[in-house]
């Protein structure tokens, strides 16, 4: 199976819009969507409308799309945070937020060794972020492979024998799954990457091969921010897109 892999597009429609034009020519068997479809950004109702009509489609939903839908009420939000998820309540067609309110909760099983998450497969709200995080995701899940977003920070964390490698991602490249490892993999941010590259961030996986490529896209920043300007949200929220933070 080849799979094209999106998370935390943040109501980007800018920079969902470029990366899947640039795969448009790429035959993909199914797309995984590893949450937060909304939140801080300018474009929620074309962002999930773009994603809604991509065939074969696997979601699980974040921590913003659940106060989008009114399931959590974002007490642990930051201001602004809390204020892009309440217009973005209030901007969605009704069909729309009924799709973000029906996201599955992950973690979901799209291969026999292959799972998909949000945050953690313990916990969908967690953040991954160290080796000791990944050891006791790696401690109660033996499934091989894991998909998973939330940090907006393309990572890996693999554990061989006693060991676990963590990698930062930088631009470009790709990796061998190997038998007898475990990995923890993010693709980063399509729509709000935190790692000091603002391009749009995602990644490719053909489970046949055996093959995951991270890939980086520039896409129109200024739009995206014109988008979050116009529509009256914290300046903040498009500031931080040109520097990727």
């Amino acid at each position: 199976m080849r799979y094209l892999i999106l998370s935390d597009m943040h109501g980007n429609c800018d920079a969902l819009d470029a990366v899947l034009r640039k795969v448009r020519r790429k035959r993909f068997d199914a797309v995984l969507v590893l949450g937060d479809l909304v939140g801080y950004g300018g474009g929620p109702n074309q962002v999930v409308e773009a994603l809604r009509d991509l065939p074969s489609v696997h979601m699980v939903r974040g921590n913003h799309d659940k106060v989008v839908a009114e399931i959590e009420d974002g007490a642990n939000f930051n201001p602004a945070a809390l204020q892009a998820a309440r217009w973005t309540t209030e901007r969605l067609t009704a069909a729309n937020l009924r799709l973000v309110r029906e996201l599955p909760e992950g973690p979901r099983q799209v291969e026999e060794k292959v799972v998909i998450c949000h945050g953690s497969p313990l916990d969908e709200d967690a953040y991954v972020f160290s080796d000791f995080d990944a050891f006791q995701i790696f401690s109660a899940d033996a499934r091989q492979v894991t998909f998973f977003g939330h940090t907006h920070i393309p990572s890996l964390f693999v554990r061989r024998g006693g060991g676990i490698e963590v990698c930062l991602l930088r631009g470009s490249g790709g990796l061998e799954i190997e038998d007898g490892a475990q990995y923890l993999i993010n693709p980063g941010s399509v729509g709000q990457p935190r790692d000091r590259d603002p391009r749009a961030a995602y990644m490719t996986f053909d489970s046949a091969k055996r093959l995951v490529h991270w890939h980086r896209l520039e896409y129109s920043v200024d739009k995206a921010q014109d988008r979050i300007v116009k529509a009256g949200l914290p300046r903040v929220l498009a500031d931080r897109l040109a520097v990727g933070i």
